[in-house]
């Protein structure tokens, strides 16, 4: 495994952000990709869904609380988003090239990823293989993300980078994590 650390900055903002740190590992082994996202500190600014009894494929989750990644392989246009939500919902999407061609992808049936929620920590893990969409001797570039919504329903973006004006996870100069 090449585990990796990250930490997540959120986009700047003139709103008040909520008190918590987002960090993370992301490791890569043969074609098991791991990622583990820990949001960490008061927790009761930010909106956490509840768990859902039957967690399922769901669109839109990026429009609440929702840790994100994105994969593409080197030197391809083409990349895939990852959705995971606390309440356990998730979805995956293979886009042709910078934000053109979105379709839901089918090799994906669940994702298996679990949620530990503690009095001043979250923390998602998930184990992907990646065998159902590249070959294990291919490079990959990740960028990782999530999206916040505070109690006062307002929302933060957060990534490893921002590199344009507003807040945009497709941009490819932001895929910044070689596996």
């Amino acid at each position: 495994m090449n585990e990796q650390r990250f930490s997540l900055e959120p986009f700047p903002s003139a709103r008040p952000l909520p008190s918590v740190t987002m960090v993370g590992t992301i490791a890569r082994h043969a074609n098991t990709l791991a990622v583990r996202y820990t949001l960490q500190g008061r927790l009761g600014e930010v909106v956490i869904p509840e768990p859902a009894a039957v967690p399922d494929r769901q669109d839109g989750l990026w429009k609440e609380t929702c840790f994100e990644f994105f994969l593409a392989v080197r030197g391809s246009r083409p990349y895939w988003e990852f959705n995971l939500s606390p309440a356990g919902h998730w979805n995956s999407y293979r886009f042709t090239s910078y934000r053109e061609g979105m379709r839901v992808e089918p090799v994906f049936t669940a994702l298996p990823f679990t949620v530990e929620t503690q009095r001043h920590a979250l923390t998602l893990a998930l184990e992907l293989d990646l065998g159902k969409i590249v070959p294990a001797d291919l490079a990959l570039e990740v960028a990782i993300s999530a999206v916040l919504r505070h109690m006062d329903g307002s929302v933060s973006y957060w990534a490893l980078t921002h590199r344009g004006p507003r807040p945009d996870f497709h941009r490819r100069d932001s895929f910044i994590i070689a596996l």
